[in-house]
C-alpha cells in the first residue's frame, strides 16, 4: 500500500480521501487501492454513510494519459473494465455515499463522483467529461450516470462538448446538490453523511434500492419492489422504534440504533 487512498470512520461515517498528488489520477495503483477500502464497507455495519473526497486542487483529474496512451485494445478493455467495477462498487454500498467535490472532477474524476448518491461542491469546482476531446468517451459510467442525473439531451451536450461545468451550474442542471465554499466543503459533507447515518439503516438501504433498482424497471415492477421492500422493512426494530416515537412524541424525534434486524 502507498497511501493513495486515506481512510478514516468517526461516528460511523467513513471518509474515503484520495491521497496521489497532485491530481489524483487514476492509474492501476489508485484504482486497486480504492477498491481494497471500498470493498470491506459494504458488509461494515458500524458504517452508516461514506464520504468520498480529494483535496482542494482535485477531486480526482481523470485517469493517468501517460498510462492509457500506451494502451491497445485488449489492454484497455481490462484495464477500462476494473476501473468500472471498482465505481460500481462505490454504486452499490448498502449505505448513503456522499461525494464531496472542490477543485478538478474530470474524467474519471467525474465519474467516481457520479457512482455516489450525493454531490456536495466546493465553490471551485470544475467538472467535466472531456473525453471526446481525446476521441473516445467515458467508459468506467460516466455516459449511463450522467444521463439518468440530466437527462439524455444534456448528457449528449455536455459529452460532446467535453465542456467544463462550473460548480453553480452543476447545481442548476441536477449534477450536484448544493455548493459551499471550499472550507467547508469536507466538513458539511461530513455533517451530511453523519445525518443519514443517524437514520434507519434498513430503511436507508430499501431506499436506496427502490431508487436505483427501479430506475431502469417498468412502473408496474417498481412498484412490485417497493411493495415487498416495504413489507420487509416491517420486520426490522427500526421500524418499531420510528413508530412508537411518532405515536409518544411526534414526527422525527426517533433514535435509531446500528442493531441487526429483529426476529
Amino acid at each position: 500500500m502507498s497511501d493513495a487512498v486515506l481512510v478514516d470512520t468517526k461516528a460511523g461515517v467513513t471518509t474515503v480521501r484520495l491521497n496521489r498528488p497532485p491530481l489524483n489520477t487514476f492509474d492501476d495503483g489508485l484504482r486497486q487501492e480504492l477498491s481494497e477500502a471500498i470493498r470491506p464497507l459494504a458488509d461494515d455495519d458500524s458504517v452508516g454513510a461514506v464520504v468520498l473526497a480529494g483535496n482542494d486542487r482535485a477531486f480526482a483529474a481523470g485517469a493517468d494519459l501517460k498510462q492509457l496512451v500506451t494502451m491497445n485494445y485488449e489492454q484497455i478493455s481490462v484495464w477500462n473494465r476494473a476501473l468500472q467495477r471498482v465505481f460500481t462498487e462505490i454504486a452499490q454500498l448498502p449505505m448513503p455515499v456522499v461525494a464531496a467535490v472542490d477543485g478538478y472532477a474530470l474524467g474519471g474524476g467525474l465519474e467516481l463522483a457520479l457512482a455516489a448518491d450525493f454531490r456536495i461542491l466546493g465553490a471551485n469546482a470544475q467538472l467535466a467529461l472531456p473525453e471526446v476531446q481525446l476521441g473516445i468517451l467515458p467508459g468506467a459510467g460516466g455516459v449511463q450516470r450522467l444521463r439518468r442525473l440530466v437527462g439524455a439531451s444534456r448528457a449528449k451536450e455536455l459529452l460532446m462538448s467535453g465542456r467544463r461545468v462550473s460548480a453553480e451550474e452543476a447545481v442548476d442542471i441536477g449534477l450536484a446538490e448544493r455548493v459551499v465554499p471550499g472550507a467547508e466543503l469536507l466538513s458539511t459533507a461530513q455533517e451530511f453523511a453523519a445525518t443519514l447515518a443517524g437514520g434507519p439503516r434498513f430503511a436507508l438501504r430499501a431506499i436506496k434500492e427502490a431508487v436505483d433498482l427501479g430506475e431502469d424497471s417498468s412502473l408496474a415492477a417498481g412498484l412490485a419492489l417497493d411493495r415487498n421492500l416495504l413489507a420487509g422493512l416491517f420486520a426490522t426494530a427500526d421500524r418499531e422504534i420510528g413508530m412508537a416515537s411518532f405515536l409518544e412524541h411526534g414526527p422525527g424525534r426517533a433514535t435509531f440504533g446500528r442493531g441487526e434486524e429483529s426476529a
